[in-house]
């Protein structure tokens, strides 16, 4: 598969950052129009994306390339070739979440309140964005037999796409955009419930999420490694933890969700 969209000459588009680029930009418009129901100044929300996007971005890269540093010290400019896939969601998560944190302080705006409003485009970002990895041919699972993957129904360009090194292999990118969708549905629905509060669909999150990704790793062949342990699955448990902690303080701490109210920071 030609990982290439667009050939210009000079400059060629790789379809990795086109469906990044779409993400961000499709999960970007869905926050600004929620914020703007909670009466969120527009200017202080694209400001705060202005910094936001970059900051993810170099996150995420940073976190990749400190788990493969016995390539990256020998390849030092190999780190800026983003296109070539390389971007771990935990590290762009966790710059992100500080990044928020500076911001919104400084605007003394409810943190917890722009998280809710960002794990929904977060997730719906995740399950756009994992098709850059199709392209790449990365983030595949362990091999399987060609009858199994015919018997997900998939399409024949996935099927055909998910033959690598002389095998066919679990498309767990697909699992993941997949679930991340159904995540993205669940948290649409929820965070109009007038019993919902605030933290408790940024909770919902951490838990969709981790327990997702705790599983789809498991199938994974590629992952980031601390010892002989998988470090998605650890960071997804801690997800979980935190989210189900979140969601049980935030049913006496924080007020309902339909609050239009976006001041006195919280977090």
């Amino acid at each position: 598969m030609n990982p290439i969209m667009l050939d210009l000459g000079i400059v060629q588009i790789y379809w990795y950052s086109f469906f990044i680029f779409l993400g961000l930009l499709i999960g970007g418009a869905l926050a600004l129009k929620e914020a703007k129901r909670f009466k969120i100044p527009e200017n202080v929300m694209i400001n705060y994306f202005f910094y936001l996007i970059p900051i993810v971005l170099i996150g995420a890269r940073i976190y990749y390339v400190l788990f493969n540093l016995d390539y990256y010290a020998s390849n030092l400019i190999s780190i800026l070739k983003v296109w070539e896939g390389g971007l771990a969601i935990h590290g762009g998560i966790i710059a992100g979440v500080i990044w928020t944190i500076i911001y919104m302080k400084k605007y003394e705006i409810n943190i917890i309140k722009i998280t809710d409003i960002m794990c929904v485009s977060l997730i719906l970002g995740q399950a756009i964005g994992r098709w850059g990895n199709f392209f790449n041919q990365e983030a595949f699972g362990s091999a399987v037999s060609l009858d199994y993957l015919k018997s997900l129904h998939l399409p024949k360009f996935i099927i055909d796409n998910m033959f690598i090194e002389g095998e066919y292999h679990h498309p767990t990118f697909l699992y993941e955009s997949f679930f991340c969708l159904i995540g993205f549905i669940v948290l649409i629905l929820i965070r109009r419930l007038k019993f919902i509060r605030n933290g408790q669909i940024t909770a919902t999150y951490f838990i969709i999420y981790g327990i997702l990704r705790f599983n789809i790793e498991a199938l994974r062949t590629d992952s980031l490694m601390l010892g002989g342990v998988k470090m998605a699955q650890i960071v997804s448990i801690l997800m979980v933890i935190i989210g189900i902690g979140l969601f049980i303080y935030s049913m006496n701490k924080y007020p309902y969700n339909n609050k239009e109210d976006y001041s006195k920071t919280q977090f």
